[in-house]
């Protein structure tokens, strides 16, 4: 018998908040004081996890941070005092890890979220947020989802990013509508 939406609904909730309850606090607080402390924040991931991470930049540029994504015309140089912040669940994607390699030759601090820290990029990030999902390259604790291919990363990177809006709007002291004084009125 087939399940109905509510149950997959409820399934795939379940998921999300077993991963994310693992998120390790002092990471995320380490991330936090680098996006606060840094000239300007290009953001990049490839795929799914890269629409996820685009998400995030636009968030940060409606706080006010200078923030650029990755393929957009407009980022500039990056050097050091920079942070490329990176999504990458497999820690191995390759067009992004050379993106990484790039920014470390020119003195920029590299933030990874992943699932996979001891990856190629894990080995060139300044600073690590773990989270622990099965990825292409690497099963978490005999952990599986139910949902096809990396869903559940894409996901928890969604949900983790807006939480981390939240921490950032309090310290720095950002409102709803402060932020949406900052937003796009080209629409």
């Amino acid at each position: 018998m087939a399940k109905d939406i509510n149950s997959h609904i409820s399934t795939i909730l379940g998921e999300i908040g077993s991963v994310l309850k693992s998120v390790d606090q002092k990471q995320v607080d380490q991330l936090i004081s680098l996006i606060l402390d840094t000239d300007k924040i290009i953001v990049c991931g490839a795929g799914r996890v890269g629409m996820a991470i685009r998400g995030f930049g636009m968030r940060l540029g409606h706080l006010g941070l200078k923030t650029w994504t990755y393929g957009d015309s407009t980022v500039p140089a990056i050097a050091d005092g920079d942070l490329l912040l990176v999504a990458s669940g497999s820690g191995e994607t390759q067009t992004i890890y050379d993106l990484v390699e790039i920014g470390k030759k020119n003195g920029t601090c590299i933030g990874l979220i992943t699932s996979n820290p001891g990856s190629r990029m894990g080995k060139l990030a300044d600073q690590i947020v773990v989270l622990k999902t099965p990825s292409k390259a690497k099963q978490v604790g005999g952990f599986t989802s139910v949902q096809p291919m990396t869903t559940l990363n894409e996901q928890c990177l969604g949900v983790f990013f807006d939480a981390l809006v939240l921490m950032l709007m309090e310290k720095m002291k950002e409102t709803h509508y402060t932020m949406w004084a900052r937003h796009s009125n080209l629409e």
